[in-house]
């Protein structure tokens, strides 16, 4: 089958299985890739097939995604997918060239991580231990976020293994399947040896039922066999509404960004941050220098005496 017989469903499959095998892309990946190449096969429909697009298909479908409001970093990461797809078909002897290899990028908004005050991360905690149901549960999950600045899929997939016998490190298995260390703090770990008290109780008494018991920290009887990254979600904007934190800024990741900046601001240095959020760039975490900038910036005007407007009068 030549490549312009093959539909470009056929490429976008065999550009994920690629993916996954040789990359070893993570799910959320994948599936990001999945719907910004569909999108593009959608529009490019009655124009061209991948096989021969051309370097104008995409320039007009950028700006087709620019008419429809999408803001500069979703239309920076399609095209970094379509440039991915093509390089595929390139190396697979599909096409003999990538049409959007020149074509530049819109670039991304230059856009500071919103994070969490102390008072508001102890708000949000102090809402968990309260939590009308699950507070065992709901109380361990988010002092392990804050405690180790673990991504929200990383802390649902937690294997219940990786908790047991008052653990002072917990091993995190991050993007790409990379494994790093975390340290835990004396109240995470109380919490982890609350819950996991009450976690073993219910999984005995569902066991003697016929149930098998889960081999996840947080177990649910859903299809992943795990609490999902959608129902935290939901539960950390119930915590924040009775914490009295502002719900638009309350997210898993912004959990994640407090644990980063309020280090950052204790003094400790970027390598050892990055090791900890397991980002493969020190780039990336120096961000959050930024963010404590203007967080400091914020305080000298708020606070300084020369910085306030003046009565002379």
């Amino acid at each position: 089958m030549s490549a312009a017989d093959r539909p470009n469903a056929h490429w976008i499959q065999a550009f994920l299985e690629a993916q996954a095998a040789e990359l070893d892309a993570a799910q959320n990946t994948q599936l990001a890739y999945a719907r910004d190449l569909n999108d593009f096969s959608d529009w490019l429909t009655h124009k061209a097939h991948f096989a021969n697009a051309e370097k104008s298909h995409v320039e007009r479908y950028l700006i087709y995604c620019d008419a429809q409001g999408l803001s500069k970093a979703t239309r920076a990461r399609r095209l970094s997918a379509i440039k991915q797809l093509y390089r595929f078909a390139f190396e697979e002897g599909w096409r003999d060239d990538n049409p959007a290899l020149q074509i530049a990028g819109p670039g991304r908004d230059k856009r500071l991580p919103k994070t969490l005050t102390h008072a508001e991360v102890d708000s949000l905690l102090d809402a968990a231990r309260a939590a009308p149901r699950d507070r065992d549960r709901t109380t361990c999950m988010m002092e392990l976020l804050y405690a180790t600045g673990m991504r929200v899929t990383e802390l649902v997939s937690l294997p219940v293994s990786a908790a047991r016998g008052d653990p002072r490190m917990l091993l995190v298995r991050g993007k790409g399947d990379k494994e790093r260390l975390v340290p835990l703090s004396p109240p995470a770990r109380e919490a982890l040896t609350v819950w996991l008290r009450t976690r073993d109780a219910a999984e005995d008494a569902a066991h003697k039922d016929g149930t098998p018991r889960s081999r996840f920290l947080f177990p649910s009887r859903g299809k992943l066999g795990h609490i999902t990254r959608q129902s935290f979600f939901n539960l950390i904007k119930d915590l924040a509404v009775n914490g009295g934190v502002e719900p638009t800024k309350v997210t898993p990741h912004t959990l994640r960004h407090a644990f980063a900046t309020h280090l950052l601001a204790g003094g400790a240095d970027l390598r050892s941050i990055q090791t900890l959020l397991g980002h493969a760039d020190v780039a990336t975490t120096e961000i959050y220098t930024h963010v404590l900038d203007e967080r400091l910036k914020e305080l000298v005007l708020d606070h300084h005496p020369l910085a306030k407007d003046t009565d002379d009068t």
